[in-house]
């Protein structure tokens, strides 16, 4: 057990990343978490216990270039009257949701362009988060879906057009709405964070451990 003004350090690769906001640094990376300044280490070790335990850590650029992909082929969806391109993108954000980014199709190229292109390294940010806003987006564009079939095309291109929206959004600026709604005090983000930590033990992942720091 790690006791209220202890130091928390993550390591990620044989890389170690300090959780101790006296340091400056946001573990977290750009996904919209409160800042940690007037906080005690007690709220702090809480926030990083229920919503962020030891998962991976990824590229943001990779969900931002992910992202302005999907919007594209959202707004295509509705340009050509295919509401089946918004479905399948939804298919594709659950499964990402459920198991991992890396299986949010619209983002896989992103590693070859960073090679192709040799971009620097990039403070890397924790998964839940952006799962978490996946699946929001998977919640959406469900309801577009039963929309077509039950009630008309009107809700469901608004449903699926909001999901553009906040994908252009994140592709645009790096705001992640969803990662922002996770670290809100409710009920909700505690209950995936403990489905995506069962879903990552099941497929038996590599993650990075927390080790106390005197």
């Amino acid at each position: 057990m790690t006791g209220p003004g202890a130091a928390v350090r993550m390591t990620d690769g044989g890389r170690s990343i300090s959780t101790d906001p006296a340091e400056g640094r946001d573990p977290l990376g750009p996904t919209g978490l409160p800042a940690t300044v007037g906080c005690s280490p007690t709220s702090w070790e809480m926030t990083m216990s229920y919503l962020t335990p030891p998962a991976r850590r990824i590229d943001p650029r990779g969900q931002r270039f992910g992202a302005g992909v999907s919007a594209l082929i959202l707004v295509a969806a509705f340009v050509l009257d295919q509401p089946w391109l918004a479905v399948l993108v939804g298919i594709d954000l659950a499964v990402s949701s459920a198991f991992g980014t890396r299986w949010f199709l619209p983002s896989r190229p992103w590693a070859s362009i960073r090679r192709v292109l040799r971009l620097a390294p990039v403070e890397l940010e924790h998964e839940y988060p952006p799962r978490f806003a996946q699946a929001l987006g998977t919640t959406f564009l469900g309801l577009a879906a039963v929309a077509f079939v039950v009630v008309g095309t009107t809700l469901g291109w608004l449903l699926i057009g909001a999901v553009a929206a906040l994908q252009t959004l994140l592709a645009v600026t790096g705001i992640c709405i969803g990662c922002r709604l996770y670290f809100l005090r409710w009920w909700v983000p505690s209950l995936f964070a403990q489905i995506f930590r069962r879903s990552d033990e099941r497929q038996r992942l590599a993650v990075p451990k927390l080790v106390r720091v005197d």
